[in-house]
């Protein structure tokens, strides 16, 4: 019989999903899961009642309600770094497309198919100057966002022989050391904006990020500049950047996030989301979505959650029980968990306790099953907000 039951929301890599044993229902319509595995389906989590984590394939989470799933204990996870090449390849790619205008040179050649080929001939040769372009190589490239992308995109332009500026204003180390030393880090968004010809974005939506590349800042780019956006499409005010367009500010947008207005200008190229749309992305964010969640379920770890502090630790042979309590991170949990475990003579074989200052997580190792009544003496608590039993074999 199957211990877990597991809604796949999106078309995700049939890699992934593989990985689930027979301990796991897994389909599009399985109901009331304690997994889901998603894409960019909208998730409500307060929709799923017997839900403990969702698994996202990519890295952004404004799909999913991650403030009501960590006000229930509802682990969300992502997957930083499973599409990263990708999208670092194709921003160069079309990078590139902007700089040498060869979108438009390629549709003026289309326009050329009917004709014979002597006159196909005269017309390159008298058309082929409207679309000379620039090299990449000397321009200064500005990034911002400095994450597994960020960081990739920099290192790239570095290569490129570019001028090569970042910023991010909530740096990770383990990020930081994987840039080249030839990428400058700068101390605001401002003075990376203000030299970039080619700005390139690289960071989540949320708060305070949606509408961050507004009217104010396109003003500070060098005239002719060109903008890409392979991270979320609201992080960009568009008719912001109509307007620079217009005014010749920017010489060229080139998005992922194509819609009407958008489409309508010549000066915009745009590609249908493809930034993490490779088979060795796909297959890679969704057997690392998927393994995350197979980790939780099954042992209760915790690793690249976005609302949950990493939490890693293996069993013991002695291990019978492992309890799994997530709290508000208030002072005294430690103790009184273990004060309860003990007067109902509970040996605890290990116990590991994290925090992210919003939500403690505790992995509990126990020699000795947990009776109902203890469990609900722990839940009792106010600061307690669910906790679960996930029963090992002991030797």
């Amino acid at each position: 019989m199957a211990k877990f039951k597991i809604r796949i929301m999106d078309k995700v890599a049939a890699e992934g999903p593989a990985l689930f044993d027979e301990k796991y229902q897994v389909g599009d319509n399985v109901e009331n899961p304690a997994g889901i595995v998603v894409r960019s389906f909208p998730i409500d989590t307060d929709e799923f009642p017997d839900l403990l984590a969702v698994a996202r394939a990519g890295a952004g989470v404004n799909n999913i309600t991650v403030d009501k799933a960590t006000d229930r204990g509802v682990c969300i996870f992502n997957t930083p770094g499973a599409n990263a090449n990708a999208v670092a390849e194709l921003v160069f790619i079309m990078a590139g497309l902007g700089v040498r205008h060869i979108h438009g040179a390629m549709n003026f050649c289309q326009k050329l198919r009917d004709l014979p080929d002597k006159e196909i001939a005269a017309q390159v040769e008298a058309g082929k100057s409207k679309f000379r372009g620039n090299e990449l190589a000397g321009k200064t490239l500005g990034v911002l966002g400095l994450g597994q992308i960020g960081v990739r995109v920099a290192n790239r332009g570095a290569g490129q022989q570019m001028k090569t500026i970042g910023f991010d204003p909530m740096p990770a180390l383990e990020n930081i050391h994987r840039l080249s030393a030839e990428v400058a880090i700068c101390r605001s968004l401002t003075e990376v904006v203000s030299q970039a010809d080619v700005l390139t974005i690289h960071m989540p939506c949320n708060d305070k990020t949606r509408g961050l590349i507004n009217g104010e800042q396109l003003a500070k780019l060098p005239d002719g500049a060109i903008l890409l956006n392979y991270a979320r499409g609201e992080i960009i005010n568009n008719e912001a950047v109509l307007s620079a367009l217009d005014s010749g500010k920017l010489n060229c947008f080139i998005t992922d996030f194509p819609n009407k207005r958008v489409l309508a200008h010549p000066q915009v190229i745009t590609t249908p989301h493809l930034g993490a749309s490779t088979a060795e992305s796909e297959e890679h964010c969704a057997t690392m979505a998927v393994s995350e969640l197979i980790n939780f379920l099954e042992y209760g770890t915790v690793s690249r959650s976005v609302n949950f502090p990493t939490a890693e630790s293996i069993p013991g042979d002695s291990v019978h029980t492992r309890l799994i309590m997530i709290n508000h991170d208030i002072p005294g949990m430690i103790g009184f968990t273990s004060q309860v475990l003990g007067s109902h003579s509970i040996n605890i074989a290990s116990y590991l306790n994290e925090s992210n200052g919003r939500i403690g997580y505790n992995i509990i190792d126990l020699e000795s099953p947990v009776p109902d009544n203890v469990l609900a003496e722990i839940n009792a608590h106010p600061g307690v907000i669910r906790s679960r039993i996930i029963h090992l074999h002991s030797s």
